[in-house]
């Protein structure tokens, strides 16, 4: 068991003991200890899980495959990502005309070669305006930080360019391509750059060829520490659009600048009252995607020369579908919306008159939308729970919709289907969710089932294609995706009715799309388990310590687990536009009633729980995790196994090598098959 310690906080009044403090600091010689102590614990249970073996197999051979992504188009040149089957990184590939990529390209950038055991990972890109210069950041053993190079295109080497201390921000090249703006923030004091928390964010303007002590400090609020800046550049060059982001509140400011006049910049959006995002410019008016009174968005033009609020003009108006996305292409704009979290691509003229829709195969997700103002040729990516993402050029001009080559796993969609089932929360609220499962499958309520949502920060769930989770249908699993309260599948309206002191109806729908799959007969508590990663491991935190006689598996990954000190560390406390804060004595009363951390309670037979973590996590740092399971292990009274496996030199997942990914997934699935009763193939 673990160590516990007497340590008692006290929030408004309130005594709430915090036995695991010590494990926050996680590069201690007793934190490390603890580490080994509970992976050598938890791996010497997998290893005796007779479907280990399978899922491992079958994941390497279904990964095993060559992927192409959707090209782009910079300055006449055309690049795409591939991977040639198991490597851990997607490599960058480069050619002068579309065909000659098609055909293979040469190699512009392979993160393979950038650490030996693959965990260092490409987190950004951007490409200066002429296709010269590629702008790229690299993260290492997954961390959020990320350090900028540059490098030619033509040759393929890099320049001596080297930034630091850059996170949640990408590039935004001048149009003269002798440099560009990027955000950083202040260097973290030694021994807190995966704890201590990020603020002061400043925009900077490098120069191609110079030190990094020689950027501009561009723009910079000292007085807002807050604030963080996300610079765009219009197609035009004229103006550069900045972003100004408040943690993860979906409302933001916006500020401009001329370029060509020059001057200082300017408030345009100076409150934060909505969302907005540029989409592009025609002369001095910006278009504009928001949500000013207009909770599913719409698509507005402002003229600068006119900027009262009284001139604004909406060119794409609201509809029930939401407006996700809207990107400038040719003279045009692609316009895609949601339906009930699956997509519609839709094309509008600069005046608003709609110019038709592109028809889409099936139930699913546009996955990439590349297009230029100015440029008719489109590329997009589409994939649903059965077909993998695939890529397809759209000529605005003939109209005509051409299918790019590709490839895919072995595996046979036609054997399964998707459906979409509604449920009814406890408040009556109709919540949808995926359904996807074998064609033979019987309604006899003894199905292994795997109930995955997210429900938070206006994240919408659409289809997507998952090798990972192919293994587990195929040995007759159901897969089910809930569209819950807190996401974006409906709008703000939708995400705010699952914030704050709202965010129980998240649970409450979760736990309802649970109890209509067993009504209908799919499963039963005794085959049911539940996973979730981040705000999604909160939620399965939550169900597991409202509901546990409801669920035989959790999986909660990289979880946001301690509600009452998540906004101490790192970003943390930019989730309190979702969560609110302990500070709030109103907030810390809701927080308090569902953190997982704090509603565990001895005696309880909890679902057996496998908790996976990175000891690179500096999203959601490890010690929610950790101490979630040390508490769990503390008080859990039934016999099944709760343990914790924490993946060293990884972090809250974007970047981990193919390597990685397999190994976790084969244990996470051979966890969840053996205690849900899912029989797979044995050699």
């Amino acid at each position: 068991m673990t160590r516990r310690d007497d340590h008692v906080d006290t929030y408004h009044g309130v005594a709430v003991p915090d036995p695991y403090r010590w494990l926050e600091d996680p590069n201690s010689e007793e934190t490390r200890a603890w580490i080994e102590a509970q992976n050598a614990l938890t791996f010497a249970h997998l290893e005796t899980l007779p479907e280990r073996a399978f899922f491992r197999e079958r994941l390497t051979r279904l990964w095993d495959y060559p992927k192409t992504g959707v090209p782009f188009e910079r300055g006449g040149k055309y690049f795409v990502f591939r991977n040639s089957g198991l490597q851990n990184q997607d490599v960058l590939y480069v050619a002068e005309g579309l065909g000659v990529l098609l055909e293979g390209g040469r190699v512009l950038l392979d993160p393979n070669t950038l650490s030996e055991d693959g965990t260092a990972a490409l987190r950004n890109l951007a490409l200066s305006r002429d296709g010269r210069y590629l702008a790229y950041a690299v993260s290492r053993g997954g961390s959020d930080w990320q350090e900028w190079f540059v490098r030619s295109v033509e040759s393929g080497e890099d320049l001596p360019d080297h930034l630091s201390w850059s996170k949640f921000g990408g590039a935004a090249w001048l149009p003269d391509g002798s440099g560009f703006l990027y955000s950083r923030y202040p260097a973290p004091r030694e021994g807190e750059s995966l704890t201590g928390a990020n603020y002061g964010q400043e925009l900077y303007l490098h120069r191609i060829g110079t030190a990094q002590e020689a950027d501009e400090l561009y723009y910079a609020r000292p007085d807002q520490p807050e604030w963080g800046f996300a610079p765009v550049i219009s197609e035009d060059g004229r103006y550069l659009v900045v972003h100004v982001w408040v943690g993860t509140d979906p409302r933001n400011r916006l500020f401009y600048r001329d370029l060509e006049a020059g001057g200082e910049m300017v408030e345009l959006i100076p409150d934060l009252e909505a969302a907005y995002g540029f989409v592009a410019n025609r002369g001095s008016t910006l278009y504009l995607i928001s949500n000013l009174e207009a909770p599913r968005q719409r698509l507005i033009a402002v003229d600068l020369t006119a900027p009262g609020r009284e001139n604004w003009r909406t060119v794409i108006p609201e509809r029930e579908d939401v407006l996700q996305v809207v990107s400038a292409a040719g003279d045009e704009f692609l316009a895609l919306h949601l339906r009930d979290a699956s997509h519609r691509l839709t094309r509008y003229g600069y005046g608003g008159e709609l110019l038709g829709e592109i028809t889409l195969p099936t139930l699913g997700s546009v996955t990439d939308l590349n297009s230029r103002q100015g440029n008719a040729e489109v590329f997009f990516g589409f994939a649903s729970f059965l077909f993998p993402a695939r890529g397809y050029r759209l000529d605005l001009i003939s109209d005509d919709v051409e299918v790019l080559p590709s490839s895919g796993p072995d595996f046979d969609p036609e054997a399964f289907e998707t459906r979409q089932l509604f449920a009814r929360s406890k408040d009556g609220t109709r919540v949808p969710m995926f359904v996807v499962h074998r064609k033979d499958l019987e309604l006899n309520g003894q199905n292994p089932t795997l109930l995955y949502g997210y429900g938070g920060f206006n994240i919408a769930l659409t289809p997507s294609f998952s090798i990972t989770r192919l293994p587990w249908l195929e040995a007759g699993g159901v897969l089910v995706i809930a569209n819950l309260r807190g996401g974006g599948e409906y709008g703000e309206e939708w995400h705010q009715a699952g914030t704050v002191h709202r965010k129980q109806n998240v649970f409450d729908d979760f736990i309802a799309c649970a109890e209509h799959l067993i009504r209908e007969g799919y499963t039963s508590p005794q085959h049911l388990a539940i996973q979730g990663g981040s705000n999604g491991g909160l939620l399965v935190g939550a169900a597991m310590t409202q509901r546990p006689d409801l669920f035989a598996v959790a999986l909660p990954a990289v979880g946001v687990l301690d509600m009452l000190r998540f906004h101490r560390f790192t970003i943390g406390w930019a989730w309190v536009s979702d969560y609110g804060s302990s500070e709030d004595p109103e907030q810390f009363q809701t927080l308090l009633k569902y953190s997982p951390l704090h509603n565990l309670r001895p005696g309880v037979a909890y679902p057996a729980t496998l908790i996976t973590t990175g000891d690179h996590d500096d999203r959601v740092v490890p010690a929610h995790s950790f101490k979630f399971a040390a508490e769990l292990q503390h008080v859990h009274a039934g016999d099944v196994p709760v343990l914790i496996r924490i993946q060293t030199k990884a972090g809250h997942g974007a970047g981990k090598p193919t390597r990685l990914v397999i190994e976790e997934y084969a244990d996470i699935w051979a966890f969840a098959a053996h205690y849900t009763g899912l029989e797979v193939p044995q050699d």
